[in-house]
This record gives C-alpha cells, structure tokens and sequence, in this order.
C-alpha cells in the first residue's frame, strides 16, 4: 500500500511521467526482451513495430494512475488487460520482470528527474497495479478451470478438419487429444493458441467462429503474407497436427435485452461476429447483419450466412457490400449513408469488428447517426487502443 507521502509524490509527477510515457514504453520493450529474451514470444512482433503494443501499456497505466483511487472503475478498465492476459497465459512470477524492466525505462528517460524517492513510490504503484491484475486473472483461471471441460494452463488440441472459407481464410476445427469435453465459450470471444515454429515459441489469439457445443472449437484464421503464425497455419499445419490452447477470454459478448442488433464485419473481422449472430438468431432477436469484403472471392462464410438466412427469414437481414465486382448488394466502401439506410429504428445494439481505419469510420458515422457509445460495441485483433487511433 502506497504512503500518503508515496501518493503525494505520484500525483505530483504524473503529469511529467504522462508526458514522457510514449518514450517510456519505446524504451520497455527492447530493454526487457534484451534482459529476458524468453519473454517476447508472448508478444506479436507485428505489433511491437507498428506502436500498438506501446501505446496499449502507456495507455493502461495512465487509465490506473487516473482511477486508482475509484475501484470499481478501475478493474472496469483493466478488465480488456485481464482478458488478453488470460488469452497468453500470464503468471504472476511474471509480473517482477515487468517491473524491473519498466522501472529500468523509466531511470533511462527521467535521468536524474527520477530521484529514489520518485522511483520508489512508482515501484510502489506498479506493485499496486500487479497485484490488482494478478487477483483479477486468478479469478478468471479459477472460474473456467471449474467448468465442465475447463482446464488452466496449456490443454493439446489436434486439427480435426479444415475448410477454406474464402481466398484468404481457412477454418480450423479443434479438438481435444485428451477426448474430454470441451468447456463453452461466449459467442464473440477469441482463444489463445502457442504454436512452436522452427524451434520458437509464438503465442497468438484468434477470434472463436462458431457457437459453442462441447466437443470443439473452431478458429478462422487470415493468411498474412507476413504473418508467421497465420502462414504456419496456413501452410504446414495439417488434419492431426495438434497446437497448445489457453482459455477463451474477450469482452465482446452480447448484451441481453430484446433489441434489434446492427452487426458490422470487414474482412477477417466477421468470426467473431459470426457466433453473436447465432446466438442473436436463437435468442429471437432481430438482426442486420452487414459484411464489407474486397469482391466475391475474398467474402468467406457466405454460405453459412444464407444458410441461417433460410433458417430465420423473418429475423435475419443480411447486407453485402464489395469493393469491386457486381456479386453483392453493394458496390464501394461502406460509408454513413449506407448505415443511415439499414441502421434499424427502435434503439439497437451495434456491433462492429474489423481493420482498424474501419472500425473508426464505423464508430464515428454510428456517433453522428446517434447512436450512444454505450451501445457501440467493438473489439481490436491485439492490443486495444483508442477507436479512434489509425
């Protein structure tokens, strides 16, 4: 617990440590992979050299710097850190390397400015921050570890079957080696995955794709052309090869009620909009569901979509819009007209997933149609970030 003279002295240089957090963290990641080299295959490489992994930490510690003093909202906050932590794995004999590290960057930047009192009362605070996290995931391992078919740690699961949903993305049927059950997951949520490749260990989280039914899960997983994993993926796994799970985790879960849903996808970003859809169906909601794809070829799952169509006609509105070519509802980009005209009347829910420029126009056009943002929903493939952020 920090001293009322430790909690002066945060206060005081917040706004100094705020200032210089960018440089911060772009000091914490080389200087913590350099001391601990095993430690970076729990992050995407693609994300440490585009910023997002940088900007994900800055941004959850000035949210705890700002809320520490209000609880509940702040595990509300840290709650998108809980879940992509559980998706990894993380321990708490983990949490000290974080620390040395980050306190480490924070000598190099602030110099002499971090005298022994200053960095003292911020160890104390990282303290505070990894404690709170660390009783929050506990919780999250205990409580699907209990489960019918749950497990904590890494449980072996072999490829059952493969379908190749569009040009670019395949389906992966997983099931357990043990032939246990298979605990359930909530529609909309994502499960970690370690993969060995050539002798390295990488960790990554896709987006599970369908409804959950005690015997398996299934990932539906983009080919990157850079993309380590999902070209491992892609290209060498095969039916019987077998991959290590984590528990599921993510936010984007379905809000009860009876509204009508609005579900917005680009790309890749329809698993997981897939799953909330079903259970929507199921639940009698009413549904537009609304994908954005580059042209016919790269639009996967359009035969499970129809299909639900025929199932639940009276219920289930499906939308097509493609860049290019003449196989869809509509031609060009999505834009706020086109959600005006299918946006539906009576209070919705919006759920929207997809590229990050995408979910930005989604988001503000949404804003300008007056739609709240407490039921604007959306969730980022890997580290979270402002909706707003490019």
């Amino acid at each position: 617990m920090l001293t009322s003279q430790q909690e002066q002295l945060i206060e005081a240089t917040a706004p100094v440590v705020a200032e210089h957090l960018d440089a911060i963290t772009q000091r914490f990641y080389p200087l913590m992979f350099k001391r601990y080299p095993d430690v970076a295959s729990l992050f995407n490489e693609a994300h440490q050299q585009s910023g997002a992994q940088q900007r994900a930490l800055a941004g959850a510690v000035l949210a705890y710097v700002q809320l520490r003093q209000d609880p509940a909202r702040a595990r509300g906050v840290l709650a998108t850190v809980v879940e992509k932590h559980v998706s990894l794995g993380i321990q708490p004999d983990q949490y000290p390397i974080v620390g040395e590290c980050l306190m480490a960057a924070i000598g190099e930047e602030l110099g002499d400015a971090l005298t022994p009192e200053i960095a003292e009362a911020w160890a104390a605070l990282y303290e505070e921050l990894a404690g709170l996290l660390i009783e929050l995931e506990d919780r999250r391992y205990q409580a699907f570890a209990l489960k019918p078919g749950g497990w904590r740690g890494l449980r072996r699961f072999r490829i059952a079957a493969t379908r190749q949903e569009s040009a670019m993305i395949r389906s992966f049927v997983l099931e357990p080696e043990d032939e246990g059950p298979v605990a359930d997951h909530e529609p909309g949520q994502y499960i970690g995955v370690r993969l060995g490749i050539e002798g390295e260990t990488l960790y990554r989280h896709y987006s599970l794709s369908d409804l959950p039914n005690g015997r398996t899960y299934r990932i539906s997983i983009k080919r990157e052309p850079e993309g380590r994993a999902s070209r491992y993926f892609h290209d060498v796994l095969n039916v019987g090869d077998s991959v290590d799970l984590l528990p599921p985790a993510g936010e984007l879960t379905l809000q009860g009620g009876n509204e009508p849903l609005l579900l917005i996808s680009g790309g890749v970003g329809q698993t997981p909009i897939l799953p909330l859809a079903r259970q929507a169906l199921a639940e009698g909601r009413q549904v537009v569901y609304l994908h954005a794809a580059i042209d016919a070829e790269h639009h996967a799952f359009r035969q499970e979509v129809a299909a639900m169509r025929e199932v639940h006609p009276s219920k289930l509105k499906v939308v097509a819009i493609h860049e290019y070519g003449d196989d869809a509802d509509h031609c060009g980009r999505l834009d706020r007209e086109l959600l005006r005209h299918y946006l539906p009347a009576s209070n919705p829910r919006c759920y929207f997933v997809g590229p990050q420029g995408f979910m930005s126009a989604v988001n503000q056009a949404l804003a300008e149609l007056g739609v709240e943002e407490d039921r604007r929903h959306f969730e980022h493939f890997g580290p979270s970030r402002p909706i707003e952020a490019a």
